[in-house]
């Protein structure tokens, strides 16, 4: 399937969701930033948009140009309560500011900063999903904090609880682009590694269109990252999904599927490479001989 751009027809959030098309959404912001000289870690504030606007435009066009649909404005941490408190952790707080924005008489997607335990007060994933719906919001899920597979299992919790509950609503996950079986409650903020020793962590593109795949299977139409997903993470999911969304992204003009481009390579071992099955049953190596695959979370 060749490069072919973008659907010229303009439609509203809920009509594309509702017509069973895949949404895809943006990636990092604060970490990448950070990583590129842009944003100081600790309190994470946006920064960058007053002092290098065009570092945050940059990034906007590397997801646009990898397949996104939707880019967020970068304003995480731009309130002085949001610096002293965390959001959305406790459904409560949620359900308060979808109460609000249903005012505004626009869709509401709301996502909570959760796992497969639950908000901070124990209110099952499954039992949040009910609350923001029944509260007005028309899309639900989660993102940050925890990885692929482990934001996965919290959406297929919500989409059981709505199921029980008799609710319909469109599924959202937009989960970090590291791998962490290990964290506990809070996420990955709790590991040792973070923020500056989650190299080792970051998922491959091939981890990532097994990731969107899974979260398509499992119903969910809006799908994108948070920390630590890069662009080419989120062309990985505009590529695994192109058979569903008709095209590719304009940056799959460089980038062989599967590893295709491989075969016009010099070494023979490495024409080898180009396949399917040669990546997605690669299990990469850190290079770290002395390093645990898994840590103990600080909390």
């Amino acid at each position: 399937m060749a490069p072919a751009g973008r659907p010229g027809a303009k439609k509203g959030i809920l009509e594309r969701l509702e017509s069973g098309e895949v949404v895809i959404g943006d990636g990092s912001f604060l970490i990448t930033l950070e990583k590129r000289g842009y944003v100081k870690a600790g309190l994470w504030t946006p920064e960058a948009v007053i002092e290098h606007p065009d570092a945050v435009r940059q990034l906007h066009m590397e997801f646009l140009r990898a397949g996104s649909n939707v880019m967020q404005t970068f304003t995480f941490s731009a309130s002085e309560d949001n610096m002293e408190s965390k959001y959305f952790e406790h459904v409560e707080e949620a359900v308060w500011a979808v109460e609000v924005l249903k005012e505004s008489d626009r869709p509401v997607a709301v996502t909570m900063c959760i796992g497969p335990e639950g908000d901070m007060h124990d209110i099952t994933p499954g039992e949040c999903a009910v609350r923001l719906v029944k509260a007005g919001a028309s899309i639900v899920g989660v993102n940050c904090r925890f990885g692929p597979d482990t934001s996965l299992k919290t959406m297929e919790l919500m989409k059981e609880g709505l199921e029980r509950a008799g609710l319909k609503a469109h599924l959202m996950v937009q989960p970090l682009g590291f791998h962490t079986p290990d964290c506990g409650k809070e996420g990955f903020v709790d590991l040792p590694e973070y923020p500056f020793g989650l190299e080792s962590r970051v998922a491959t593109r091939w981890d990532i269109q097994k990731y969107a795949r899974e979260a398509y299977n499992l119903g969910v139409r809006y799908i994108g990252g948070c920390c630590g997903f890069e662009p080419y993470h989120i062309r990985a999911i505009a590529e695994e999904l192109a058979p569903e969304r008709g095209f590719l992204p304009p940056a799959s003009e460089k980038h062989g599927s599967w590893g295709s481009g491989l075969d016009m390579h010099t070494k023979p071992w490495i024409r080898a490479r180009a396949r399917r099955e040669y990546w997605e049953n690669l299990l990469p190596a850190s290079g770290r001989p002395f390093c645990p695959s898994l840590s103990k979370p600080d909390f």
